[in-house]
């Protein structure tokens, strides 16, 4: 299908619907629930307004002829702003919301004509061209850890063992305290992802900054106490602000900026074929000065 035709499919069908209407003229007032001056507000308009408006009668009414108010406020205002701005201001204004409509409208039909043909795949290449190449942007500025860690109850019995296996971590220890993970607190094993550490200090309250450079620090195990419990955990690798972040890190932000890029290539190719299109049918002509 065509731009030409895919334009046509989109437009065509809402002007056909709003062409139907002309034949099925309805009093203003129906189901009108207030009026100022020529303008009426509706009682599905008002109950989009409410949304999930309280289910008590009294404060439901109390909602609605608030929200009227506000409405009639605005209508007033509106008739008054008219009568009152000068002319230069109102031709402005109007200018102002024409070219608001037809960005709303162009910027809807592209995003639509972009999204029939989505093209999310990016290339491990093209990924890691852009992280070597914007190198600058991607230097760290808080620090990142990948540890893990249990929070014991304060009447855990084998606080020992679950230390050694914590720190060894071979296959039978993982085993052994996947057992043992409905009787912790809280846990996590999962030392393969990078961790902003402000979520290890949300984790982990009892560590905080002031205990960063003691506790956070690369193989380094620490156990450390508080009025719930104690958290024993073991760092396995550290970054430092102003290091360079890891590519796993900031992947998703990568492929974000790579996807919006393409979606803006395409609708700069779509705007270059409308064009050539338009021309071709004789449908877009640029004047000349001397005309």
């Amino acid at each position: 299908m065509t731009t030409r035709k895919k334009l046509y499919f989109f437009l065509i069908f809402p002007v056909f619907m709003a062409s139907c209407g002309l034949f099925q003229k309805q009093d203003p007032e129906d189901g009108a629930v207030a009026r100022v001056g020529a303008a009426y507000l509706h009682k599905n308009e008002l109950a989009k307004m409410m949304g999930n408006s309280p289910q008590n009668k009294a404060d439901s009414i109390a909602v609605a002829t608030h929200l009227i108010n506000t409405w009639a406020a605005k209508q007033l205002l509106l008739d008054k702003a008219k009568i009152n701005l000068p002319e230069e201001k109102l031709a402005e204004f109007e200018a102002l919301v024409a070219e608001y409509r037809m960005d709303l409208y162009t910027r809807a039909y592209l995003e639509a004509l972009v999204d029939q043909h989505p093209d999310t795949l990016l290339s491990e290449e093209a990924i890691a061209g852009y992280y070597q190449k914007e190198q600058n942007h991607f230097v760290l500025k808080e620090k990142l850890l990948k540890l893990r860690f249990v929070f014991l109850p304060e009447d855990f019995q084998d606080q020992e063992a679950v230390a050694t296996s914590l720190k060894r971590f071979q296959a039978s220890d993982k085993a052994y305290l996947d057992s043992l993970s409905v009787h912790f607190k809280k846990y996590n094993f999962n030392d393969s992802i990078w961790v902003q550490s402000v979520k290890v200090f949300q984790e982990i309250p009892v560590l905080g900054p002031d205990e960063a450079e003691k506790y956070l620090k690369n193989s380094q195990f620490f156990e450390l106490k508080d009025s719930l419990g104690v958290y024993l955990g073991q760092v396995t690798e550290v970054l430092e602000v102003n290091d360079m972040a890891p590519l796993e890190f900031v992947r998703p932000t990568i492929q974000q900026v790579l996807r919006n890029r393409k979606k803006m290539d395409k609708s700069r190719s779509i705007e270059t074929e409308l064009i050539d299109e338009a021309v071709k049918n004789k449908e877009f002509e640029i004047y000349g000065q001397d005309r």
